[in-house]
């Protein structure tokens, strides 16, 4: 990935007689979103080696090429990018009615918009309406940029009263790099120069993930539930051939692309150790809540004793909340999951598993 970005968005070299580029963005405190704004338009071949130039003052924003998150304009057509003016509502669906993200955008969320398929094109080599680019724009937008547009547009992830609080995220990091309240050097260039290469390598990380560990699963989730049945004549259940590959996200995707008939349940994997894993299918992507979680008198138990608890050789545990257990080979687990299947009764449609929600992340 790193030769795929050092020769990205480079292009030809800029003649020396050609004027420097300026990205304009404001002055003082500096947030995620404009960080992320300017690193993004830099990774475009024609505002590579841009000049930063962070001021208020409209003259000199209006001596440059590109102006985000300051201004009081959204004029593409201008490559003006501002979202604080009172008229401002856009969303990614708005600007792009086949995407179904409605959150407001940041000026980071419209660089995005705008520039996103060309930027990732770019790092990976692809065209840009190629597959891998078009399903890695959505995976970036929805687990990346859209937590950064909201952020700043102050949007609520929850309804009421959240139960913790989140103060690790990028957009918060971001933040403790301006100066504080009572240092007496209140200068905030350094800080900015410090925030655009902390969302970068945050961003240029994301993307590595998601094209080279993510995208591939996708694959492997396809594969097995092709061949559930070979698994379990329920077809409920699904086999991987190895543990650690992301397939929540895959698997809610492809039921729906699929038309499964039946929700999904359980799946076996072996771990790093050569054991065997049963993780019960959660009712959505980001829900700690199981559909078919393992049986309750499990929970909690262990080795020798839950081997004598299930009737079942071979066990190590099952959680104590019952998303997950092991056995040490794979006959094990597999009769760990069909005794899970039959002791719900006929239907284990009654945790919820008719209601979860059809939700596709990116493009699978």
């Amino acid at each position: 990935m790193a030769a795929a970005v050092t020769g990205s968005g480079a292009g030809s070299k800029r003649a020396r007689t050609d004027p420097v580029p300026r990205i304009g963005t404001h002055d003082g405190t500096f947030h995620c979103d404009e960080a992320l704004a300017c690193f993004l338009l830099r990774l475009l071949p024609r505002y590579r080696d841009a000049e930063v130039v962070r001021t208020r003052d409209p003259q000199r924003l209006a001596q440059c090429d590109v102006v985000v998150d300051v201004g009081g304009e959204y004029d593409p057509e201008r490559h003006r990018y501002d979202h604080h003016q009172r008229s401002f509502t856009q969303s990614m669906r708005s600007l792009q009615p086949s995407k179904p993200w409605t959150t407001k955008l940041s000026s980071a969320g419209l660089v995005y918009c705008h520039f996103g398929s060309q930027i990732l094109a770019g790092l990976l080599g692809q065209p840009e309406d190629s597959p891998v680019v078009t399903a890695l724009y959505d995976k970036l937008y929805e687990n990346f940029v859209e937590e950064i547009d909201a952020i700043d547009n102050g949007i609520a992830q929850t309804d009421g009263e959240p139960r913790y609080a989140l103060t690790t995220n990028l957009s918060a990091r971001v933040g403790h790099l301006n100066p504080r309240w009572n240092d007496p050097d209140q200068d905030t260039e350094a800080g900015f120069k410090r925030a655009m290469e902390l969302v970068g390598s945050e961003f240029m990380d994301r993307l590595d993930y998601y094209h080279r560990a993510w995208l591939p699963a996708r694959a492997l989730v396809e594969d097995a539930i092709r061949r559930r049945f070979e698994v379990d004549t329920s077809g409920v259940m699904l086999e991987l051939p190895q543990g650690g590959c992301p397939w929540k996200e895959h698997l809610f995707s492809l039921e729906k692309e699929l038309a499964l008939p039946n929700p999904l349940q359980l799946v076996l994997f072996p771990d790093r150790s050569g054991q065997w894993r049963v993780q019960s299918v959660p009712v959505g992507p980001r829900s700690f809540e199981s559909r078919l979680p393992l049986p309750e008198p499990w929970r909690g138990v262990r080795d020798e004793a839950l081997s004598q608890l299930t009737g079942i050789p071979g066990c190590v545990f099952v959680h104590s909340s019952g998303f997950i257990g092991g056995n040490r080979t794979r006959e094990g687990a597999l009769e760990m999951a069909r005794r899970t299947l039959a002791l719900q009764g006929p239907s284990p449609m009654s945790c919820q598993c008719w209601d979860f929600p059809w939700t596709v992340v990116g493009n699978g």
